[in-house]
């Protein structure tokens, strides 16, 4: 996922998230309320209209608790952006609105909420963000981080562009207004449906059983190894706290040569969205340790890169500086 910067490289997203929305959402109520209705600030017709007033593909959702269920819904029929923003930063209002033209000029391809971060920071929270403006798309329930900081329309298009690849691709081809109708989504295997089930009734015992079975039926799937190394990421950081991940890293700080605290972190980092952190901290614990310490780091790492994904660059970078620490 590309960052702001001087020079920006090609937009790279990656499909699978660090996040586990999963709490948020069932919390939040299962159609939104009128509140959703387009934010006036964001309503004058803009490329896509249809009318004099305001489109839909131009409106913008105000996310909070209460639409945010009925948005992470929405994303597996349409891609849906989402800035995080803060009243007491003049730049993230300002490319609040910014960006809702951009959103716009898509045509309804992508659907555009705005959170702000007082009134919502569970999310803000869930995301792992340390500033604001911060962009991030959600695709079929997934959050893909976007950006940080002001970025210019050139980075941010090509962004959205990408986004729409990897939507496309995932058979998510809807817009806002409902059209085209989104491609069929193939049965899961029996087995992992009944991981899927198990997650969203919050049961990662029985999530991780599921995909051990799967696993031992067919050792090459793939989906079921990546899906065992998530759910059982997610289980450890279950109902970690603010107040007790900063102690989490406190401890870690003070005793880098401590596997358990370690790992902890790198569980954080990965799930915060901080993914190289998580990465070099487990490298740099490998290289000077050994026996049954440092076999014990390679192999949490080893699960960390099912959990991004073999294609993310971070996880071929990563994987090279473990050769090294290795040999």
């Amino acid at each position: 996922m590309s960052v702001p910067g001087s020079r920006q490289p090609e937009p790279q997203l990656n499909f699978r998230g660090a996040v586990d929305l999963s709490a948020l959402k069932a919390r939040a109520t299962a159609t939104p309320p009128a509140s959703t209705a387009p934010h006036p600030a964001a309503a004058s017709p803009g490329p896509g209209s249809t009318d004099g007033g305001a489109a839909p593909e131009t409106g913008r959702i105000d996310l909070d608790e209460a639409t945010f269920g009925a948005v992470v819904q929405r994303s597996a029929t349409v891609p849906v952006v989402v800035l995080l923003w803060a009243s007491y930063s003049p730049e993230s209002q300002r490319l609040r609105d910014e960006l809702g033209a951009v959103v716009g000029s898509y045509g309804g391809r992508l659907l555009y909420a705005a959170a702000d971060v007082d009134a919502f920071p569970q999310l803000a929270e869930a995301f792992g963000v340390q500033a604001v403006p911060t962009a991030v798309a959600i695709l079929k329930g997934q959050p893909i981080p976007l950006f940080q900081g002001a970025a210019a329309e050139q980075q941010s298009r090509q962004l959205f562009d990408e986004l729409l690849r990897v939507a496309e691709a995932n058979g998510v081809t809807g817009t806002v207004g409902g059209e085209p109708a989104p491609a069929q989504e193939p049965e899961l295997p029996p087995l992992h449906q009944e991981a899927f089930d198990a997650i969203d009734r919050g049961d990662f015992a029985a999530a991780e059983e599921a995909y051990r079975r799967a696993l031992a039926d067919h050792p090459a799937d793939r989906e079921a190894k990546a899906g065992l190394a998530q759910v059982q990421l997610m289980a450890r950081v279950a109902g970690i706290d603010q107040p007790a991940a900063e102690q989490a890293r406190s401890a870690a700080a003070a005793a880098p040569d401590d596997l358990a605290a370690q790992l902890a972190v790198a569980d954080l980092d990965v799930v915060g969205g901080h993914v190289e952190d998580g990465f070099s901290r487990l490298v740099a614990f490998i290289s000077r340790s050994s026996g049954e310490e440092r076999e014990a780091a390679r192999v949490r790492l080893l699960e960390l890169f099912e959990v991004i994904g073999a294609a993310d660059p971070r996880v071929s970078a990563a994987r090279a500086q473990l050769a090294r620490a290795l040999f």
